[in-house]
């Protein structure tokens, strides 16, 4: 290369290495998170990656299956469950830092239909034989699917409901049995409810199940835990707040920013 070319390139090389113009990290942050935080992610996703260009991708289940999964080494670089005992699980494992755990969220109950009429249910209207089948998440490995559990259980329900329940993997797919009509009903967090341009609902009685209060770590595993680190932070940047209000995912005191 000519001399004199070089010597112009010099500075133009030197502003690029020095980041002026920013390149997207090379290794995505992986994130691994409960169902009812799938439609909250699609739009934080693009809400980070437009501050920080990073590539974010979301593995969504239910959360005691994807702690198992990150106990066993899957390479995530955040995991935010529907409730603390997984966290608190997987921290102990040493497969999440203690010191990046907090609560981002209290999870509340709602009963949801496909029809215009769920806005005047309660728990109790689920033993009428119309609900012939009533949908919650497997409460093996899904802390929504245990608190509606144990609301049908309090509201002295769940011996003439058990035989009509079905089960979904997951929240998400909770929700989905009841707006195909595989059930007529569906016990489901209130973020997914809010997301949804169809049905309706209310909200089940938070004295009837215990708190379900939502936290978030950062993994050991993943490639990228330094980009966890930064998306845990904007998750409780104002940011990422509003938009987690907007689907429900509200801490004492916090009211839903705007219905999506």
């Amino acid at each position: 290369m000519d001399r004199r070319v070089a010597l112009v390139l010099a500075p133009v090389v030197s502003f690029l290495s020095a980041g002026g113009c920013k390149p997207k990290s090379s290794e995505p942050i992986r994130v691994a998170a409960a169902a009812d935080l799938a439609h909250a992610f699609d739009e934080l996703k693009p809400a980070f990656s437009a501050k920080n260009r990073s590539e974010v991708t979301v593995t969504i289940g239910s959360s005691g299956l994807l702690a198992k999964q990150i106990d066993e080494g899957a390479p995530f670089d955040l995991f935010l469950a529907a409730n603390t005992s997984y966290v608190d699980q997987v921290v102990k494992a040493g497969s999440c830092d203690g010191a990046t755990e907090h609560t981002y969220a209290r999870g509340r109950l709602v009963i949801w239909v496909k029809g215009a009429d769920g806005a005047r249910l309660s728990i109790g209207a689920l033993a009428e034989p119309r609900f012939k089948r009533v949908a919650i998440a497997n409460p093996e490995h899904a802390p929504y699917g245990a608190a509606a559990r144990d609301a049908l259980t309090k509201a002295g329900l769940w011996s003439q409901v058990s035989e009509r329940i079905v089960y979904g993997e997951n929240v998400q797919q909770t929700l989905e049995l009841a707006k195909t009509g595989n059930a007529d009903a569906a016990i489901v967090g209130l973020s997914l409810a809010l997301a949804q341009p169809v049905g309706s609902w209310a909200l089940v009685d938070e004295a009837s199940y215990a708190p379900i209060d939502q936290a978030l770590a950062v993994c050991t595993h993943g490639g990228n835990t330094a980009g966890g680190r930064k998306l845990a932070e904007f998750l409780n940047a104002p940011e990422g707040r509003a938009i987690l209000r907007k689907y429900g995912f509200l801490l004492p005191g916090e009211a839903v920013a705007k219905v999506p």
